[in-house]
């Protein structure tokens, strides 16, 4: 049983808590530092873990095996800095802010330090996110075994081989679950126009977005198996298939996700240097 480090108790720490413990790691080996003291309360008496004030995360960090950094991208700079001259002992640092590679973390945290970056997403606080990891070369192989243990205990893990693929993994799966509650929502909305009530309409389009998720986990099929399943020739699927490829969808799908991962080596590289020094 290693000793696990939360820096920030906020709703994606509370994810990772509630997971690892349900999959059987002691409450007591996790501490959380946490500067509200309210949240402090919250996070002892729901999870029964060792919690700590900001102030304290240094002292803390001293003798953690593995330390998530689960603060702001804005603020990681002065966190992971004050945190740098207690980390000699090499414990696993996992980063799960958007936009702050390796590069910056080891030139705060210090060269030496062991490092993965997580994307994980919000369904993770249902225990069904998705999650992309990339570990620095500094990374054992048991860290890395822990860090899969940690993000599987809130859904699926997956392992990049290449820094920039946590780009492509945050246009994929960290912003992915925004694009379905927009298409839900607009499948809501026209339903509505043509005179479902809104409960109906809500109703059947978040357990058609869940059936066909269901479908796609379970059934060993490709996404474009099921819909060639479910589209009979002449039908109603057909003919809305067919807008939707007229009015240009994977065009705006490809234009979206290039987009977004963008603008997460935008964040990158404003947020932190790529290189340590």
């Amino acid at each position: 049983m290693y000793s696990l480090l939360f820096i920030g108790g906020g709703n994606m720490a509370r994810s990772l808590i509630g997971g690892v413990i349900a999959a059987g790691h002691s409450a007591e080996a996790i501490t959380v530092c946490e500067p509200n003291a309210e949240a402090r309360q919250a996070l002892a008496a729901n999870f029964g873990v060792n919690v700590a004030s900001e102030q304290q995360s240094a002292h803390c960090a001293a003798a953690a095996d593995v330390v998530v950094l689960a603060v702001k991208p804005q603020v990681m700079e002065a966190v992971a800095s004050g945190l740098a001259a207690t980390l000699k002992h090499q414990p696993l640092v996992i980063s799960i802010a958007a936009g702050i590679d390796c590069g910056a973390l080891a030139n705060w945290l210090g060269a030496t330090v062991p490092i993965v970056r997580a994307m994980p997403n919000t369904p993770a606080l249902l225990q069904q996110g998705a999650t992309g990891l990339y570990a620095s070369d500094a990374v054992s192989s048991e860290q890395r075994q822990r860090a899969t243990a940690l993000f599987s205990a809130i859904g699926v893990a997956e392992w990049v081989a290449d820094e920039p693929l946590i780009d492509t993994v945050t246009a994929l799966s960290g912003s992915g679950p925004a694009y379905f509650f927009l298409l839900m929502e607009l499948m809501e909305k026209v339903g509505q126009e043509m005179g479902l009530s809104a409960a109906t309409a809500h109703q059947l389009a978040v357990q058609t977005a869940q059936g066909a998720a269901s479908m796609a986990l379970h059934s060993g099929d490709s996404p474009a198996t099921l819909r060639g399943n479910v589209t009979s020739p002449g039908g109603t699927t057909e003919r809305a298939l067919a807008i939707f490829a007229e009015q240009g969808i994977e065009a705006t799908v490809r234009a979206a996700m290039r987009g977004a991962a963008a603008r997460s080596a935008e964040m990158a590289r404003q947020l932190g240097p790529r290189q340590p020094s």
